[in-house]
């Protein structure tokens, strides 16, 4: 299942079934197939307040906004300084 996007709610979900009913991370994870590891991630996300949560994923998709930009910048820089070598050789 890796490569998944998993809903809030199935997050949630799994978080509670390990905070709230006291199974293990262990056997929640294995019962789910999903990775010990995601689920820790979510236990410690879901234990933040809900605006510092809202917050983190603001900041995770202008992060995701920023570094497309600037690969496209970096693209763009290239294509520019190929274009000023070919037309400086050019010139001589």
């Amino acid at each position: 299942m890796s490569g998944l996007r998993y809903t809030e709610e199935f997050k949630r979900d799994a978080v509670a079934q390990v905070t709230d009913r006291g199974y293990s991370v262990r056997e929640v994870a294995a019962r789910l197939g999903i990775s010990t590891k995601s689920l820790y991630d979510w236990k410690t996300a879901y234990h933040k307040p809900a605006p510092e949560r809202r917050q983190e994923a603001q900041q995770s998709v202008e992060i995701r906004r920023l570094k497309a930009e600037l690969l496209r910048v970096t693209e763009e820089r290239d294509i520019l300084k190929k274009a000023t070598a070919y037309f400086a050789r050019d010139v001589r």
